[in-house]
């Protein structure tokens, strides 16, 4: 039996009819840029993380580089980021004309490394992107702390983290601006791509508006009051998140169960061999992957792979060591981002995940450690 690594066929099948009427709502009215579905989809978005302000996008890497530009990133500026993530931290930092300042992870939670942080400011850092990597949100608060006294922006890289929560507070609403995807692996994904921005603060709502609209100004169409960019999210897609989001908080709640249930059959393993995630106290971690860590891991997917499991590695190289990169770091490697590269692996995980596949899952990583 093949074994969905993301299930994304099962939940449209029980949302299907709730999907396809939303979707024909829009051919209906033919509004397919900023149609009413976008709006409607916004301030859903607004009641269920309780940011002020929720601004769409078109994917989460445009939402990262609105989110930069709003908050006056630019050229010569220099921003502090964990050394592994998805490319897409660092990667929006260059095309602003900025400079990525590599820092290390925290070998548990894989996020940034509040400790370096502070040894890594210039007169030149202007911003930190903390992501909350593999669903689990970073440690925020001292993140912001350290970035009020140093007078930085925090710009939460939430891609990975939409529906997790961090001492009470939802993922997307724990700093001064935070950025989403709609990836459809993601937790709560589009059919296709999609992205949004995060912001309590009604200035920089207004600007990601107009910024995601060709820098436009409210008032008068043909006006640019910003150098802006085309970042729409298609009303289509608004129209099936809308449906999806409805019903996230039982998928939500579904993926602690699956997380659980992984956890207490890895728990009596040798930690040398095979280690589960680690969820902070305080915390909800979303699990946008379940990310265990192992030894010999080739060999161990390898022996998975021949009894139909698949597994993911994310991410078999750090951002700072990727070639286009490399000369935008000079100091010293970072061991825990090394460490975690080739370690790190990602198990089937979904909300739709029945018992009996996920006993045939844990049973098989067993015989094959």
């Amino acid at each position: 039996m093949s074994i969905p690594f993301i299930d994304l066929k099962s939940q449209y099948a029980e949302l299907k009819e709730k999907i396809d009427g939303r979707i024909q709502d829009v051919l209906n009215h033919g509004q397919f840029i900023l149609g009413p579905e976008v709006s409607e989809f916004e301030k859903g978005l607004e009641t269920y993380t309780g940011a002020k302000h929720a601004i769409t996008c078109a994917n989460g890497t445009d939402a990262l580089l609105l989110a930069m530009t709003a908050a006056g990133v630019g050229a010569g500026d220099e921003v502090i980021v964990p050394g592994f993530s998805f490319i897409a931290t660092a990667e929006t930092v260059v095309l602003l004309g900025a400079k990525p300042v590599f820092i290390d992870i925290d070998p548990i939670t894989y996020n940034i490394d509040t400790n370096k942080i502070v040894a890594a400011i210039t007169p030149k850092t202007k911003a930190i992107i903390p992501v909350s990597l593999y669903g689990l949100p970073a440690d925020m608060n001292e993140i912001n702390s350290l970035a009020e006294e140093n007078g930085l922006a925090v710009i939460e890289d939430a891609a990975q983290s939409f529906g997790a929560e961090y001492h009470g507070r939802k993922s997307c609403n724990l700093s001064t601006l935070a950025t989403t995807s709609f990836f459809p692996a993601k937790p709560l994904g589009c059919y296709g791509d999609g992205g949004a921005v995060f912001t309590d603060d009604d200035e920089l709502a207004e600007k990601l508006k107009s910024l995601r609209f060709h820098g436009m100004s409210p008032q008068h169409r043909y006006e640019h009051i910003h150098i802006g960019r085309n970042s729409r999210l298609d009303t289509l897609q608004a129209a099936i998140l809308i449906e999806k989001l409805n019903h996230f908080a039982w998928e939500v709640d579904e993926r602690q169960k699956v997380a659980q249930r992984y956890t207490e059959a890895f728990s009596a393993i040798d930690k040398e061999l095979l280690t589960p995630p680690s969820v902070s106290e305080g915390c909800l971690s979303v699990f946008a992957q379940y990310t265990i860590r192992v030894q010999n891991r080739q060999k161990l997917q390898d022996r998975l792979k021949e009894k139909n499991i698949p597994t993911a590695v994310h991410y078999p190289v750090p951002m700072y060591k990727q070639p286009a990169y490399r000369d935008l770091h000079t100091s010293e490697t970072l061991p825990e981002s090394d460490k975690a590269s080739q370690e790190v692996m990602s198990l089937p995980m979904h909300p739709y995940m029945d018992e009996k596949v996920q006993s045939q899952i844990i049973e098989g990583i067993k015989s094959a450690l």
